[in-house]
């Protein structure tokens, strides 16, 4: 094993060659925190790092330049997704389409998107919690009485006419 290899940052992640540490429990299965999910391993936990095939680690500049060519990939989708939110489009899913790009490569990536999923398991759980459930059933109901109101005010005062229609 090479210099270089010794302190790559995907060599935890390799635990198949010999001479190479295998991965810590602490790494392989991250622990959720939160309600209803602390102490519990993270249903996908994978190591951290490189995705790159074998062939692409094996050569410095190899890796660096498939780095490279992720990161503007990643790049170019999360700025569509970027673009897509004012406009019409899935947005955010576009964004967190390039944030996993990216985390195919990048362990920071890995971890924005271990950390997301939880947030949104944990809300997920919350709303499934029936005072928050009767909390929106109510503010539903309330919503669609405003709605129901102000069309009948409408109705009342100009009938069937639509708005963009112009009477001579």
């Amino acid at each position: 094993m090479s210099h270089m290899d010794m302190h790559s940052p995907d060599r935890a992640a390799r635990p198949e060659e010999p001479g190479v540490a295998a991965v810590s429990p602490a790494v392989a299965a991250p622990v959720a925190a939160g309600p209803g999910g602390a102490g519990t391993p993270v249903a996908d936990a994978k190591p951290f790092g490189s995705r790159a095939p074998r062939f692409v680690k094996s050569s410095r500049p190899l890796h660096l330049g498939w780095q490279a060519g992720v990161f503007l990939v990643g790049l170019v989708v999360i700025v569509a997704g970027v673009i897509m939110l004012p406009l019409p489009g899935p947005g955010w899913l576009v964004i967190f389409a390039g944030m996993a790009i990216w985390g195919t490569e990048f362990v920071w990536a890995q971890l924005v998107l271990r950390w997301t999923k939880r947030k949104v398991t944990e809300a997920a759980q919350r709303a499934l919690d029936p005072k928050v459930r009767r909390r929106n059933l109510a503010l539903t109901a309330v919503a669609c009485v405003i709605c129901a109101v102000l069309l009948a005010i409408y109705l009342w005062e100009f009938g069937l006419v639509m708005p963009w229609t112009v009477l001579d």
